[in-house]
């Protein structure tokens, strides 16, 4: 009986394996770009955190969820932090505050694990479809997000992604609403994904001008403790 459930388990995994290729192969190109000005040459330390990293790999990280996945070392609550004080050098924290209750504990809960001098990487949707997970709550904008960290110092901020983002994302949700069988939206997904992602590249141009805010897809906001503050 064991090695049949062995080789039951090893006909899975190659059933798995070839079912994930197969799904990149057809997946479209992400409906966004970067922006390529946002800052990422913040120093990292010996530790640093990274907040809802679930399914991602985070080198130099310890990556925190609130579910256990593969990549995540710590499973436990952004509100409660199982961390002593001024611990890491730099703290990520990538779409999270939206999912969240009491999204002004995580942000307080960051000055405290953060060392003084040390960063702080906070990134929000702010046009975006709803996406639980498990929850939704809000949509903030990186002026939001600097009134959530009192203690912090703001050093740089902006839009990661840009206009043309929120409208593909936005066109992609519409029309999968339009069908009733998930393996239709799924059909529509994919050909539309492919057939629009060529516009994300005005953002590009978007991100270089004064208006992105309008229709901003995600904000960032770099923020600095004070390296005379108590740890």
């Amino acid at each position: 009986m064991s090695r049949r459930r062995d080789q039951e388990a090893a006909l899975a995994e190659r059933y798995r394996s070839r079912s994930a290729r197969w799904r990149r192969w057809i997946e479209p190109p992400a409906p966004l770009i970067m922006n390529p000005r946002e800052p990422r040459d913040f120093p990292l330390g010996r530790w640093n955190l990274y907040l809802g990293g679930a399914g991602r790999s985070v080198d130099g990280y310890v990556n925190l969820d609130i579910v256990a996945m593969p990549g995540v070392d710590v499973v436990a609550d952004a509100e409660r932090l199982p961390f002593g004080n001024a611990c890491f050098t730099r703290v990520e924290c990538d779409a999270v505050l939206e999912h969240v209750l009491h999204p002004e504990l995580v942000m307080a809960e960051i000055d405290r694990v953060l060392e003084p001098g040390g960063y702080a990487h906070v990134v929000t949707p702010f046009c975006h479809p709803f996406h639980a997970y498990p929850h939704d709550y809000r949509r903030l904008t990186p002026a939001a997000i600097r009134l959530l960290a009192p203690g912090l110092e703001p050093v740089a901020e902006g839009w990661r992604t840009g206009p043309a983002a929120t409208m593909l994302v936005f066109t992609l949700e519409f029309l999968k609403l339009l069908l009733p069988w998930r393996w239709w939206r799924g059909a529509i997904h994919i050909a539309a994904g492919w057939l629009l992602f060529p516009w994300r590249y005005l953002d590009l141009i978007f991100l270089r001008g004064d208006r992105a805010h309008v229709l901003g897809n995600h904000g960032y906001v770099w923020l600095r403790k004070p390296p005379g503050a108590k740890p």
